[in-house]
């Protein structure tokens, strides 16, 4: 492994060399069965053919230019992802390369369209503890969790925290005079796969649609899929001002995007915000496969029946290390009673000359699931097997 990183995280000893489908391959050949996806980024998993298909044949012909002008493949690209989210009511794309970099631009959207409409003081975002929404600086602002904001700031100011749930609190916080936005994760990821409840989730849009407060739903993790619908807000029966989109939106390569409905899609006006590589050729002929292949109900419906699958597995266990167990889709946590730190390093080392298990934590106890889409239910098999040898 190098040394000349900075050093930003706490790597397991694995350097991998090649991937195919829901496997990757290390440097010493070693297989291991990838329960991560890039952390949901790698949807269709490694190697996929149409998508290397495409990516080969886009490069020949453009890689990128620059947003001057449009591509037709980076056209194709924004209405196919504007078309897939219009039972969420979006009307307008900003394509750009990152959830971070999605965020701010959601931040931005929220701020000055309650500035051109009720002018100075009406700038405050709520979001909730336990959230996650980047780590650039306005965006660890925007996320509600302590722990990642020292050593950081000052940051933008502006972001108000209150605890999930709390209705009473939420009626409190969405203050008409001060207040121009509400972020959310349909499920909150980072801290735990925890989800948002639906009836707090409906009452929180009501609210934003009484006082004209958008609704921003951060979907950089939960979006394109990945609990079963193209979007979690639609197993949340709320339909946003706002939705952020990143991860597994190009199925490897770097893509964000901000999507705006009809209050918000016309906010933005030439030289408000911009991304020298948002929405670049490669970016939108791979995020074109992703979109094919994602909305189509039967393959959204097998991302639902391998999620049940992997939760009445776990739930079968009965397992003494084992909590709590919940997720939707293909984003599941698993709560232990145990650090997961040591159950990561078992899992990557496996069995004696068998293979190896990649997993995710979400917070110090919790075990994340984010398997590619395309997994098969014997791999499923075979890694909940790899991970009860583990515990």
């Amino acid at each position: 492994m190098s040394d000349v990183f900075m050093n930003t995280y706490r790597r397991l000893p694995a350097v991998f060399v090649r991937g195919e489908g829901a496997w990757l391959i290390d440097t010493a050949g070693k297989r291991y069965l990838d329960f991560t996806a890039g952390i949901a980024v790698n949807c269709l998993g490694h190697g996929y053919p149409p998508l290397v298909r495409a990516l080969s044949e886009q490069a020949a012909k453009l890689i990128h230019t620059c947003n001057y002008y449009q591509s037709d493949v980076s056209a194709a690209f924004a209405e196919r992802l504007v078309a897939a989210c219009s039972g969420a009511g979006m009307k307008r794309v900003f394509l750009g390369n990152s959830g971070a970099e999605a965020n701010e631009g959601a931040c931005k959207i929220a701020r000055k369209y309650s500035l051109r409409k009720y002018g100075n003081g009406r700038h405050r975002i709520v979001t909730l503890k336990g959230s996650f929404h980047g780590r650039t600086i306005t965006t660890l602002a925007a996320t509600g969790q302590d722990h990642f904001h020292r050593d950081f700031g000052p940051f933008t100011e502006g972001f108000l925290h209150i605890s999930p749930g709390d209705a009473e609190a939420l009626d409190r916080a969405l203050d008409p005079a001060s207040v121009c936005g509400f972020m959310f994760e349909p499920i909150q990821g980072e801290s735990g796969v925890i989800p948002q409840d639906g009836a707090y989730m409906q009452t929180a849009a009501r609210l934003c649609a009484e006082r004209d407060i958008l609704l921003m739903a951060d979907e950089i993790q939960t979006g394109v899929g990945r609990t079963g619908t193209f979007l979690a807000c639609e197993g949340l029966g709320i339909r946003p001002d706002i939705v952020t989109l990143a991860k597994g939106l190009a199925g490897g390569i770097p893509a964000g995007a901000v999507l705006a409905g009809e209050k918000a899609g016309e906010v933005f006006e030439p030289g408000d915000h911009g991304s020298t590589f948002g929405g670049n050729p490669m970016a939108a002929a791979a995020g074109m496969v992703v979109l094919e292949t994602v909305t189509v109900p039967a393959f959204l419906a097998e991302i639902r029946g391998k999620g049940e699958k992997i939760l009445n597995t776990l739930r079968s266990w009965n397992h003494p290390k084992i909590g709590d167990i919940r997720g939707r889709g293909l984003m599941i946590g698993l709560d232990l009673s145990i650090e997961v730190r040591p159950v990561l390093e078992a899992a990557l080392a496996g069995s004696r000359g068998g293979p190896g298990l990649l997993i995710l934590s979400a917070g110090e106890k919790t075990l994340r699931f984010l398997p590619p889409y395309i997994i098969s239910g014997a791999e499923i098999d075979q890694g909940l097997k790899l991970l009860r040898n583990c515990l």
